[in-house]
């Protein structure tokens, strides 16, 4: 088994805990940050009244974590544009990062027992050592530098150590689908705990099962190219073309193809050609730039 430590989360005082956050530090005390620890970010104006009570609840909760969960505060009166990126249309809205990604969130007032239950779901994710934090660095470094199998026994190892950590969870069935075995990876998706069974690394997973489970199906390239030159109204073959496109690796390429889809006709197929985006989008990382720009495309064409 793998060694992960047993020291205590070391004692981190408030002024750590919790902090204001502007345009120009929010990449190093939320995204960087969120390596280590999950961290809250409430989006938050001083005219907002819910804000006043829910603000100084949720930092209540986070002090009891002791340094396993940090918050940030972000007024959206001074940084629209981290609002704008994260599209909050409404305060209070309350994001929750974790290894650089959100994992959870709300909008408007909750009741401080869902508050403390929020709080609790990201205090379970968070490694009580550092050496847990460091074998999930390890193994998705092995996992980037091709050793598949050494990175799916590693976040394995980690799993024993802590059963609900969906970063784990993600890295393991991604660590399985990179070294090819789509029936295991898809034996442990199902095996994920409810708790974590729809947190973004997990979900992450499993856009990408799916995904390449099409893959393994998915017509030649340039006969699907033929088809849809030849008749570009034809529906089927242009989403069968995005699919060889995506299993090729040119994923812009693929989400370009599922946009005219949806631009000719939205509702082919109860709306295949979206959820088809929506499903490559999950599949990458939310600060992906393709998936940011394919998201805006798509939401441009919703609203025509």
């Amino acid at each position: 088994m793998l060694e992960l430590g047993s020291a205590a989360a070391p004692a981190t005082d408030n002024a750590d805990l919790i902090k204001d956050v502007t345009e120009a530090t929010f990449m190093a005390d939320v995204v960087d940050a969120s390596m280590s620890v999950p961290v809250i970010v409430d989006f938050w104006a001083p005219w907002c009244g819910p804000c006043k009570t829910l603000g100084p609840q949720l930092e209540e909760e986070v002090k009891k974590a002791k340094g396993r969960v940090r918050m940030v505060k972000v007024n959206v009166d001074e940084n629209q544009m981290i609002a704008g990126q994260m599209r909050v249309q409404s305060i209070p809205t309350v994001y929750a990062f974790f290894q650089g990604q959100p994992v959870d969130g709300f909008q408007g007032a909750i009741p401080q027992s869902q508050i403390k239950q929020f709080v609790e779901k990201l205090v379970a994710m968070s490694p009580e050592d550092n050496g847990l934090a460091d074998a999930l660095d390890a193994a998705e470094a092995m996992l980037t530098e091709g050793a598949a199998e050494d990175a799916a026994e590693t976040f394995a190892a980690i799993l024993d150590e802590e059963p609900e950590n969906a970063t784990a969870w993600g890295g393991l069935i991604r660590a399985l689908l990179a070294a090819g075995d789509l029936d295991r990876a898809e034996a442990e998706l199902a095996r994920v705990p409810a708790a974590v069974a729809t947190a973004v690394p997990v979900e992450n997973a499993r856009a990408q099962l799916q995904l390449a489970r099409q893959a393994a199906s998915a017509g030649p390239l340039d006969d699907l190219r033929s088809k849809v030159e030849a008749d570009p109204a034809d529906q089927q073959a242009r989403f069968d073309y995005a699919t060889a496109l995506h299993a090729d690796g040119q994923i812009e390429e693929a989400i370009d193809q599922l946009l005219e889809s949806f631009r000719r006709d939205r509702e082919w197929k109860d709306g295949a050609a979206k959820a088809q985006l929506i499903t490559i989008f999950d599949s990458l990382k939310p600060t992906d730039p393709i998936a940011q720009k394919g998201r805006r495309r798509l939401s441009s064409l919703i609203f025509l």
